[in-house]
């Protein structure tokens, strides 16, 4: 198909510039036509005044001007008049039918005798009336033969031309059919950048842009496959503590030994759950995954987020606090939105802040979402690592998946946001998902 399209673009190439060739050789042709025309009009009026007036004033014709002026290749008509109408002499090239009129318009004239157009030149003197014409289709004819000269040199290299042409195309055509032929030769697994070197300027773009979206591709599979390896070896942990479970609860005795057991396998079962729960929603996040973008109002997300938390503060005794004084308008996806200030509520309520503050606001226009706790916080020099996946916080005493933060980033990245950690007023973490002054609706 790829060597399909090349053909075609190159047979259009030079069906194009045949085409142009052919109308150039044409439009070669008639201006020469038109050209030759007009010169011979002028040079043949010359001859006819120069022959009329040369036998103007003669007293008659010599026998020796009367053979030349009745030879049948002499295309020139010639009538003498007295000034009484006598017809003193003429003569009639080989077709003429009928004479020319005896009446004469003195200068240049048009006649139509015989089926042809004529062009008259007359002259008179005290004693004659001379008549010099000519049948135009002389002159066209004379006219056609300069033009067609000019054209066969012309049809005559239009071959050669277009073997030139048909290769010179090939030529420049051949970085193009390098690229298509790297490409097809390459296997699913190789994303290197196709060739550039040669391509014309109008394809080197074409190719740069497809080589940005290979390496994208190879990033974003990169990432696949860090999650998945990831994904498998935190699954791996709580899978085989369930096995435990599941083998201790098989050889517990009926009681307190065999409640504990189920407590414990159904603890096991929630925190796989809850990890399973945070990949697919990290994998939502995720570059290049589809985003659900629609109306929303993050004033009233966040009242959602903080109803979704509640219950966990209310059990841990945090006091959770809501300032989101109007509507925030914005266009994106309501749920990854809400998905994401929880994970951040839940992060300072887990992680031993006895105070969290939640804002939906605006910074110099810019829709924001802002969570303030009076916790440990995270120290400035490991900022950056808290939104690596399954990088979880010093305190071994909390459980989760360490996916928080990264499920918080990604899903900030998909809408269009940014997440800054920074010290809160409180003591604590402030985290941040910040908009463009662009973003709101």
């Amino acid at each position: 198909m790829a060597r399909r399209a090349l053909s075609t673009l190159r047979g259009r190439l030079f069906a194009l510039l045949a085409a142009l060739g052919g109308v150039t050789a044409l439009a070669v042709g008639g201006a020469t036509y038109y050209s030759v025309r007009a010169e011979a009009d002028v040079l043949f009026d010359y001859q006819l005044r120069q022959t009329a007036l040369s036998l103007r004033d003669q007293g008659r014709v010599a026998p020796n001007e009367a053979a030349a002026l009745a030879d049948p290749g002499f295309d020139y008509v010639v009538q003498i008049w007295s000034v009484q109408g006598l017809e003193l002499y003429t003569s009639r090239p080989q077709g003429m039918t009928e004479p020319l009129p005896p009446r004469a318009v003195l200068g240049f004239s048009h006649l139509r005798l015989g089926g042809q157009d004529w062009r008259v030149f007359s002259a008179a003197t005290p004693q004659r009336v001379v008549q010099v014409a000519q049948p135009l289709a002389v002159r066209q004819k004379l006219a056609a033969l300069a033009a067609l000269r000019s054209v066969v040199p012309v049809a005559v290299a239009l071959p050669l031309v277009a073997a030139a042409l048909w290769w010179l195309l090939g030529v420049s055509l051949a970085p193009l059919a390098r690229v298509t032929q790297a490409a097809r030769a390459r296997g699913a697994g190789a994303r290197d950048a196709l060739p550039t070197a040669g391509l014309p300027g109008e394809v080197a773009p074409l190719v740069d842009a497809f080589n940005g979206l290979l390496a994208r591709l190879d990033e974003a599979l990169d990432a696949q496959r860090s999650f998945v390896a990831d994904a498998a070896h935190e699954l791996r942990t709580p899978l085989t503590a369930l096995k435990l479970q599941l083998g201790l609860l098989h050889g517990a005795t009926p009681g307190a030994q065999q409640d504990e057991a189920v407590a414990r396998l159904r603890g096991g079962i929630d925190r796989a759950a809850h990890l399973v729960e945070q990949l697919l929603a990290l994998a939502r996040a995720e570059p290049g995954a589809a985003a659900a973008a629609q109306p929303l109002d993050l004033a009233e997300l966040a009242r959602q987020a903080v109803a979704d938390v509640q219950p966990l503060a209310d059990q841990a005794g945090v006091a959770l606090a809501l300032d989101a004084p109007g509507p925030l308008p914005l266009s994106g996806d309501a749920q990854a939105l809400r998905g994401a200030l929880r994970n951040l509520v839940d992060n300072a309520v887990k992680y031993g802040a006895r105070t969290v503050q939640v804002s939906a606001l605006r910074d110099g226009g810019a829709p924001l979402l802002r969570v303030d706790d009076d916790g440990p916080g995270i120290p400035p020099g490991q900022r950056e690592r808290a939104f690596d996946r399954f990088q979880r916080g010093e305190d071994a005493g909390v459980s989760g998946s360490g996916l928080g933060l990264a499920i918080v980033q990604a899903a900030a990245r998909q809408q269009g946001a940014a997440v800054r950690l920074a010290t809160a007023p409180l003591g604590g973490l402030r985290a941040e998902i910040a908009w463009p002054a662009g973003a709101a609706a």
